[in-house]
C-alpha cells in the first residue's frame, strides 16, 4: 500500500468517526434519559403502594438482595457487552433502571415532592453544565479522572464507616458534599471519555452502539448518585 493511499484511508475513517459521533452521543444521552425516566415512574409507583413499600421495606434481606442484583447488573453490562446483542445489553440496562427505582422509591418517604423536584432540576442543570466542559473541553481529562476514582474509592469507605459505626449527621453532610464535587468532576471525565471511544467507532455499527449503551449507563450512574447526594444536602424532611 502507497503512503497516499494510506493517508487517504485514514481520512475516510476519521470523516466516518466525525459523521458518526454526533449520532452516537445522542443515542448515550437518550438512552440515559430514558433510563431516568424509567426509575422516576418506578419510584413513585412503588412509593404510591403501601403494599409493595410495607413487603418491601418490612424485609431487608428483600432490600439488599435487590440492592445486590442491581450491583449484578451492572457489572454484566460493563464486563461482558461484547459477548451480547445490542438488545440484551439494553434489556438488561432497562432492568437495572427498574430495579434503581424499586430501591429509590424510599426517597419519596423521607423527603417531601417539591423537594424532590427543586433538587432534581438543580441536579439536571448541573449535569447538563459540566457534560458539556467534557464534551467541548480541549484540556485532558484523564489524570482528573483518576484522582476522582480514587476519592470515589474513599467516599464509599467514609459513608460505609458512618453508617456502621459513627452514625453522625455531621459527619454525613460532609460525606455529602464530597460526593457531589466527585460526581461533578466524574460527568465531565465520563463525557469526555465516552466521546474519545466513541470517535473511535465504525460509523454507527453494534459495537459503537454498545460503547453508546455502556456511556449512557455511566453517565445515569453519575446522575443519580449527584441526585442523591444533593437530596442529602438540600432536601427538605417529612416531617
Amino acid at each position: 500500500m502507497n503512503e497516499e493511499r494510506l493517508y487517504e484511508l485514514i481520512r475516510e475513517k476519521e470523516q466516518g468517526a466525525s459523521m458518526a459521533l454526533p449520532a452516537l452521543m445522542r443515542k448515550v444521552y437518550v438512552w440515559m434519559t430514558l433510563a431516568l425516566v424509567i426509575t422516576g415512574f418506578t419510584a413513585y409507583g412503588v412509593a404510591s403502594s403501601p403494599g409493595i413499600i410495607s413487603a418491601l421495606f418490612s424485609n431487608m434481606l428483600l432490600f439488599w438482595g435487590l440492592f445486590i442484583v442491581e450491583i449484578a447488573l451492572v457489572w454484566i453490562v460493563s464486563a461482558r457487552i461484547n459477548r451480547m446483542s445490542i438488545t440484551t445489553a439494553t434489556l438488561l440496562f432497562v432492568a437495572y433502571s427498574i430495579l434503581n427505582g424499586v430501591t429509590l422509591s424510599i426517597i419519596f418517604l423521607a423527603y417531601t415532592m417539591s423537594s424532590i423536584t427543586s433538587v432534581f432540576f438543580i441536579t439536571a442543570g448541573t449535569f447538563a453544565a459540566m457534560s458539556l466542559i467534557g464534551l467541548f473541553t480541549k484540556a485532558d481529562l484523564t489524570s482528573l479522572g483518576k484522582i476522582l476514582f480514587m476519592a470515589l474509592i474513599g467516599l464509599i469507605i467514609a459513608t460505609l464507616v458512618n453508617v456502621f459505626f459513627i452514625r453522625s449527621g455531621m459527619f454525613s453532610l460532609i460525606v455529602s458534599y464530597i460526593g457531589v464535587l466527585i460526581f461533578v468532576g466524574l460527568t465531565a471525565y465520563d463525557t469526555q471519555k465516552i466521546k474519545k471511544m466513541l470517535m473511535m467507532a465504525d460509523n454507527m455499527s453494534e459495537e459503537g452502539q454498545k460503547i453508546a449503551l455502556l456511556g449512557s449507563l455511566s453517565l445515569y450512574l453519575d446522575f443519580i448518585n449527584l441526585f442523591l447526594y444533593l437530596l442529602r444536602i438540600f432536601g427538605g424532611n417529612r416531617n
